[in-house]
């Protein structure tokens, strides 16, 4: 069986017809590896017909600010992703003349690019003999070759890093690469995989030793954290409203929000207005308040479960740093809050 010749023959006959693969363009394979490093294709796609078309070129992502590029991501999740995508291109522009690097080494240099996506680039761009390894890639090896090292240990991403050097087509990298992932994608998939016309059924170790669902072995780390959180939506008679920008490293990094009050439970009207970070001045402007979704919102995070409630407060005079209502859409907001703005209806 030559490895190489099989995977690619799979993929020139079932790959999908996706806008980044007809594309060569180093800034658009970029910004299309970004946006599927933890987003699915169907979403994926209008996002970035929309980032190109809002940003066409790297000089144009450089120049923005970025609120404007932000606000364009806002739904994608993960914001980090476009923060380092700005922070990117700017570099680019500044030290590259708007040139996207062309060496493996150069591109893992900036923001946001990793091994993974620095590989990607690397080969599908300038034709570098740079494996990728995805989770596509992980379950499509693991369960292949039967391995049995977990793939978020040290130990684990050499391991599959290395085997995938060996297997790569040093004649066409590019295409090995994109055809690698997408056996993963369409055939090798978590759940339900289609075993029955994959290519490779005959040789892989899982299929043989009935071990499918147990590949690849992945250590559990993850700690799921509950927060409870109380957001306060202030309506004034100016027809404004407030909205704070969120700093420090945590979740939704420079994202507009409104008002919030972190409590340890689900908290009652009384509680509220105790809180020590309840605004005083809304206590004595003859404010009222009432909560908005008797059935707190369950938001999941990969690693927290934010339990929410909105509150409404009809105050008389807001500070002077409120927003006009109708300005509310310029703002990045995060997939709760902006769930919310469009349910509620000022």
């Amino acid at each position: 069986m030559n490895f190489s010749n099989l995977l690619i023959d799979w993929y020139l006959k079932n790959k999908r017809d996706l806008p980044w693969r007809q594309l060569k363009e180093p800034y658009a394979i970029w910004l299309s590896e970004i946006i599927l490093q933890q987003t699915r294709v169907a979403q994926g796609w209008a996002y970035y017909e929309k980032f190109l078309n809002q940003f066409p070129s790297v000089f144009d992502l450089a120049a923005a600010s970025e609120q404007d590029v932000i606000k364009c991501w806002q739904g994608l999740g993960y914001y980090s992703r476009a923060r380092n995508l700005h922070k990117a291109a700017q570099i680019i522009v500044k030290d590259y003349r708007g040139k996207m690097p062309n060496s493996y080494d150069a591109l893992l240099q900036l923001p946001g690019i990793g091994d993974y996506t620095a590989s990607a680039i690397a080969s599908i761009c300038f034709g570098h003999k740079t494996p990728v390894v995805d989770g596509n890639v992980y379950r499509f090896l693991g369960r292949f070759f039967g391995i049995q090292t977990p793939i978020n240990s040290s130990k684990g991403i050499k391991e599959y890093k290395e085997l995938a050097f060996a297997l790569i087509d040093y004649k066409d990298p590019a295409t090995f690469n994109q055809a690698i992932m997408e056996l993963g994608a369409l055939q090798c998939k978590p759940q339900n995989p289609n075993c029955s016309e994959c290519p490779f059924q005959f040789k892989c170790v899982a299929f043989a030793e009935n071990t499918i669902k147990s590949l690849p072995v992945k250590i559990n780390k993850t700690k799921i954290k509950t927060r409870h959180f109380n957001y306060l939506v202030f309506i004034g008679n100016a027809s404004d409203t407030l909205l704070v920008r969120r700093t420090g490293k945590g979740i939704w990094q420079n994202l507009y929000e409104f008002p919030l009050l972190e409590s340890d439970t689900l908290m009652s009207e009384t509680a509220l207005k105790n809180h020590s970070n309840f605004p005083k001045w809304a206590l004595h402007s003859h404010s009222e308040i009432s909560l908005y979704n008797e059935t707190p919102i369950v938001h999941k995070l990969s690693h927290q479960h934010l339990i929410t409630q909105f509150w409404i407060v009809s105050a008389l005079d807001l500070p002077a740093s409120s927003i006009a209502i109708e300005k509310l859409e310029k703002y990045p907001v995060s997939a709760l809050t902006a769930r919310f703005l469009n349910d509620f209806h000022f």
